[in-house]
């Protein structure tokens, strides 16, 4: 029996891969089910879920509220510059672990206009796209309804993202606060974020990155790029599990310049003072506001070992040429059934995972998932495969595209009254 050539490609991909070890340091990877939802959550590494069970009964259970002073207290900056190092190039002290994205997203937005309006009464806009993830609209408008300010929208293509021309466009002296996502969450599109972040610094506006579809995948050179400020999720390419807390970037020489809105007593300049008044202490730590979830932010830290020990540009190698692996499965077995690609074809332009794009995709996801095969749905019909450089094998992706088109042959029978 001849040997599919896709499959054959796999397997010699697989050999070949330096990132390939990796793999088995996480737990179910060794099963048949196929998982391509590593940009929603990640798998959970096995050492993690051992460290877990190690901290439950000693740290925790044996050391007891001592905890908080032999350590807890300062694991959300010591992951925070971890993150800062390993994940996305800033310089220590920038980085914090904190609260979900949500509620980071609107300290660091709401702190930015505040700063801005006070310094130029003029600049009451936020710029944000029309396609952005639904919570950064919603605290946007949010912000904008509570400062009495103006959301100026950017109509985007759902399959690409904000270009520089459309940013350029859209900005002036009227622009206080930019937000924009690094990898757009439903296309995948790679922003040119160097370049977006000059516009806006050129019409005087901040500019506020969600890296939550990069951070652990795409390399960010936040110092670099010049960032202002940005968020990112720890449950996906960091592994950091459902609901590990975000983390928060501000650049140094802003953080004594913006007065975060939540104001709660790990922020505090003298946390155990109790003080009748409110001090913000000087550094990131500001922007912290209550208790730090230790539990939530431990699992990350064995992912982020990872990804130091293998370098996030051999992890954004890897992402690419399993993107376009994927990609090319679907040109050669999806497209003749009418699926179209909603991504960038260019990996340049192309972040961690990849939407295909056929009106029946809801119900292949469906029963993709009764086959054990996890990717997620994303309207308008698009089947969005997330492949995670470090847990992701290439014969995965193949065994994964070759049920897709098993199942997207099923309903199209069945529509025809066939089936």
């Amino acid at each position: 029996m001849t040997l599919d050539p896709h499959l054959a490609y796999a397997r010699r991909m697989d050999r070949a891969d330096g990132l390939a070890h990796y793999r088995k340091r996480f737990h179910g990877t060794d099963s048949p089910l196929v998982y391509f939802d590593g940009n929603s959550l990640g798998r959970p590494p096995i050492a993690a879920i051992e460290r877990m069970q190690r901290f439950m009964e000693h740290d925790w259970g044996g050391r007891l509220i001592r905890g908080w002073d032999e350590s807890w207290l300062q694991l959300p900056l010591e992951i925070g510059d971890r993150i800062g190092r390993a994940v996305i190039e800033a310089k220590a002290g920038q980085t914090v672990i904190g609260d979900s994205t949500t509620v980071l997203l609107y300290k660091l937005a709401r702190a930015a206009v505040d700063a801005q309006v006070a310094r130029h009464p003029e600049r009451r806009e936020i710029v944000i796209d029309t396609d952005n993830f639904p919570t950064d609209r919603y605290v946007l408008e949010g912000i904008a309804r509570e400062r009495g300010l103006t959301v100026r929208w950017i109509d985007v293509d759902t399959a690409r993202g904000v270009t520089p021309a459309q940013l350029r466009a859209a900005v002036g002296r009227q622009t206080a606060l930019v937000v924009v996502s690094h990898v757009a969450y439903r296309s995948a599109y790679l922003a040119d974020a160097a370049e977006l972040t000059r516009i806006a610094h050129e019409a005087g506006a901040l500019i506020l990155w969600d890296l939550c579809h990069s951070a652990g995948s795409v390399p960010v050179r936040a110092d670099a790029w010049e960032f202002d400020l940005a968020v990112g999720c720890t449950y996906k390419y960091l592994n950091g599990g459902p609901g590990s807390p975000a983390f928060a970037y501000v650049r140094d020489d802003l953080q004594r310049a913006l007065a975060q809105p939540i104001q709660g007593w790990f922020g505090a300049a003298d946390q155990f003072a109790m003080g009748p008044r409110y001090e913000p202490v000087p550094g990131i730590r500001r922007f912290l506001s209550g208790t730090s979830p230790i539990l939530a932010m431990l699992p990350m830290d064995e992912t982020l070992a990872m990804i130091e020990e293998a370098g996030i540009t051999a992890v954004r190698a890897k992402s690419v040429a399993l993107t376009t692996f994927a990609i090319e499965l679907a040109d050669a077995w999806l497209a003749p059934l009418g699926v179209t690609l909603a991504s960038p074809i260019d990996p340049a332009e192309r972040g961690g995972h990849v939407t295909l794009h056929h009106d029946a995709m809801r119900e292949v996801t469906a029963r993709l998932w009764q086959r054990d095969v996890i990717p997620d749905y994303r309207d308008p019909g698009g089947l969005r495969i997330g492949l995670a450089p470090l847990s992701t094998s290439f014969e995965e992706v193949h065994r994964g595209l070759d049920a897709t088109r098993e199942c997207l042959r099923e309903v199209i029978a069945e529509r025809a009254g066939l089936g």
